[in-house]
């Protein structure tokens, strides 16, 4: 079984449109489409899958401390039937290189399909999810892979630890070292889990959600708290864990599964809901502030945290909401507030993740909606947006403005920001190689260069990676002003440790073209 969600998984392989399209036609969309973006913005077509390297991305990518960025597709490989999936990385300047290749065993013992991206741990390691396959024979895995690419299988999820089905989300590791992840599947009730995991492989699952009311099941674990988490956890910087269901809640709609909640989960396993979506209402919509989140959450810099829906809204097309650690919820924009829907759609189990980037903004993309371009289909294929922590939404990019849609469409992975300032990001769709096997792309918004820490917390004197674009020939590196000693490993990456007396604020690192900052905040932890 490869896919119970739609869009979690497997997406519709569409047919560009034909190279005969009347060239007066053709002009007149892509004038159209062309009037739709910002002038801040330029995107370039970096590389385009052609099936044996991967094909169908629809995860965010990650930036490695070797300088790569690091992604999965949902497909594609040199597997027997090439659909299985396979690790890839990139250079910033767009060298592409398949890492592995999933399902090349019989029975797929190392699974198969990755809706999902990849995190790396502080011990170097890259970590992810496959939704299928494994030992059990079902049910996904969860994997470590080095950067050169050689992986290990360190659970194959059998159903009472949390799977089948099975895992569409990505990891998170904590400051206390573990990696933590959520299933959609399986647990003590089948309705899905929380799991946290030690980078050797030892998993362990600390909370069971359960699709019935109480008494059937406790007021501790009920539909109450919501069912199917699909998105990943993110660590607050209060050290608690956040993330969202797909369904269930306490109020009626959002489909077959319930609208879905946000909630809060100690590393212990101690769950607590904030929210429960379709809350707000009118004589017109039940859902104004929308249903069915599927991505993960960010917290910005001023404490808030942000979301998606791929439904509800004023427009019943998704919505982007804000909401406090303690869980009061404001819907900021809803999708298709524009004519035609040119400021994109979510929907169809689709709502990328926010990011917020160096200048404060939040981007992020729609994979549907958006000018059509060179497309056939009258819901377009996505776009890029920036959005202000108040709700002001900008869009900057419509895909599929190219005949044959070579500079591809449905953005379902969401964006990363490198440590050189610019976005990059994924298409499913689309690209050179026919019959569109989607892309990866970069968005330059013209923010400058700065550097990230791996982790973001820490104790005093406890070992940091900095991970930079230039970080040749530093001089000097603090701690919200206190100097540490480091080590420049490369170009792209400095070792260094949390300097006693430090406190929580921006890392610096002095170069010779000039001081970097750290995109968030360090915390120094108790």
């Amino acid at each position: 079984m490869k896919n119970t969600l739609q869009h979690m998984g497997t997406i519709s392989r569409m047919r560009l449109p034909a190279a005969s399209v009347a060239l007066a036609v053709a002009a007149a969309l892509l004038l159209a489409a062309m009037a739709t973006q910002s002038a801040e913005a330029q995107i370039t077509t970096l590389a385009s899958f052609d099936g044996t390297n991967g094909a169908n991305p629809q995860a965010p990518l990650v930036q490695a401390t070797n300088g790569y960025l690091y992604g999965t597709t949902l497909n594609g490989g040199t597997s027997t039937f090439g659909t299985d999936g396979t690790i890839f990385k990139i250079t910033p300047s767009g060298t592409l290189t398949s890492v592995y290749s999933f399902c090349l065993q019989s029975g797929c013992p190392d699974g198969y399909i990755l809706p999902a991206g990849l995190v790396q741990a502080t011990n170097g390691y890259l970590y992810g999810t496959t939704e299928d396959g494994g030992g059990n024979g079902c049910c996904g895995t969860v994997f470590s892979i080095t950067p050169s690419g050689t992986l290990k299988t360190l659970d194959g999820l059998a159903l009472e630890d949390g799977s089948g089905p099975y895992p569409t989300a990505g990891l998170v590791q904590a400051s206390n070292g573990y990696l933590y992840g959520t299933t959609v599947g399986g647990g003590v009730f089948g309705a899905g889990t929380v799991f946290r995991m030690t980078p050797s492989g030892a998993l362990t699952t600390i909370f069971s959600f359960c699709p019935l009311p109480a008494p059937t099941c406790s007021s501790t674990d009920s539909i109450a708290n919501g069912w199917m988490p699909a998105a990943g956890l993110i660590q607050a910087t209060n050290g608690e864990l956040y993330g969202t269901t797909l369904g269930g809640g306490i109020n009626p709609g959002g489909g077959a599964y319930g609208p879905g909640t946000v909630f809060k989960i100690t590393p212990s396993g101690v769950l607590t809901t904030l929210y429960s979506f379709c809350s707000k209402s009118n004589s017109q919509n039940s859902c104004l502030d929308g249903y069915n989140p599927v991505a993960t959450l960010v917290q910005a810099t001023n404490g808030y945290f942000y979301g998606t829906t791929t439904g509800g809204g004023a427009n019943n097309a998704g919505t982007i909401f804000r909401m406090t650690p303690t869980g009061t919820l404001t819907t900021l924009y809803s999708f298709c507030s524009q004519s035609a829907c040119a400021d994109g759609t979510q929907g169809a189990g689709a709502a990328p993740a926010l990011i917020q980037a160096t200048d404060g903004n939040l981007y992020g993309t729609a994979p549907y909606g958006g000018a059509t371009g060179g497309g056939t289909s009258s819901i377009g294929f996505g776009t890029v947006f920036k959005m202000t922590p108040s709700g002001e939404l900008t869009t900057l990019y419509t895909f599929c403005i190219s005949i044959g849609c070579e500079d591809g469409g449905r953005p379902f992975g969401g964006l990363v920001q490198d440590t050189n300032g610019t976005l990059y990001g994924t298409t499913s769709i689309g690209g050179t190689n026919s019959p569109g096997y989607g892309t990866v792309f970069s968005l330059s918004v013209a923010l400058g260069p700065f550097v990230k820490t791996l982790p973001t917390a820490a104790l005093a004197l406890a070992a940091v990676k900095i991970l930079g674009s230039d970080l040749t020939g530093a001089t000097a590196v603090s701690f919200n002003g206190t100097a540490a000693s480091f080590t420049v490993v490369s170009s792209t990456e400095i070792a260094t440790t949390v300097p006693a007396g430090a406190t929580s604020g921006v890392v610096k690192v002095e170069t010779p073209s000039g001081t970097l900052s750290s995109n968030v905040k360090f915390l120094v932890l108790p």
